[in-house]
């Protein structure tokens, strides 16, 4: 297996944007190599197989989706309330939008993740870390609510968020900031 570390960067993000755009069934070596500029064959030198890649693309998605160091430690100055808790949740969505390839390609890896034992167990290894730590964060920093606030949230904002990208014209002319204010009014309880 080939080890520059950039190159496999480089491929794991040429395979991102192709199951954003592409999907599942859309990604191949071959549209990986294309993707990334790179002589065909390529990819198959740092990837064993398909699963090692889609695997690999799962952690890649959750690399590329962290928040810079400290950022989120600026996000939390605030009093902890119900408000603070709707502008997080619409400076997470502003987040997802701006990666908006890298979240696609999270939907397509969930749903091979039915056909994929091997991609289900990595990809429920990297999204139980996220919401671990999702939960963590929200509790330590006093934030109204507990773990199933979080999760609630998790369920409520993945959901808008799959609408708003797949199908926006969805929910009419109510704008993504304001029902992320009402998902956030029904579920997190007054500080």
């Amino acid at each position: 297996m080939a080890r520059n570390p950039e190159r496999r960067t480089a491929l794991l993000d040429a395979a991102i944007e192709v199951l954003g755009d592409e999907g599942a069934r859309g990604l191949t070596f071959r549209a990986v190599d294309a993707r990334a500029g790179v002589p065909t064959g390529t990819s198959s030198n740092y990837f064993t197989d398909r699963d090692q890649l889609l695997s690999q693309v799962a952690d890649r998605i959750f690399v590329r989706m962290t928040p810079e160091p400290g950022s989120l430690a600026t996000a939390f100055r605030p009093e902890p309330s119900r408000e603070l808790v709707v502008e997080l949740m619409r400076w997470l969505a502003r987040r997802m939008a701006a990666e908006r390839t890298c979240y696609l390609g999270l939907f397509e890896l969930r749903l091979e993740a039915t056909r994929r034992p091997e991609l289900r167990t990595q990809l429920t290894k990297v999204l139980r870390a996220d919401l671990d730590f999702n939960i963590r964060t929200h509790i330590e920093s006093g934030m109204p609510g507990d773990a199933d606030t979080v999760r609630l949230l998790y369920f409520a904002l993945t959901g808008l968020l799959f609408d708003h990208f797949t199908v926006p014209g969805l929910h009419g002319d109510r704008d993504l900031d304001d029902l992320i204010e009402t998902v956030v009014s029904r579920i997190v309880p007054e500080a």
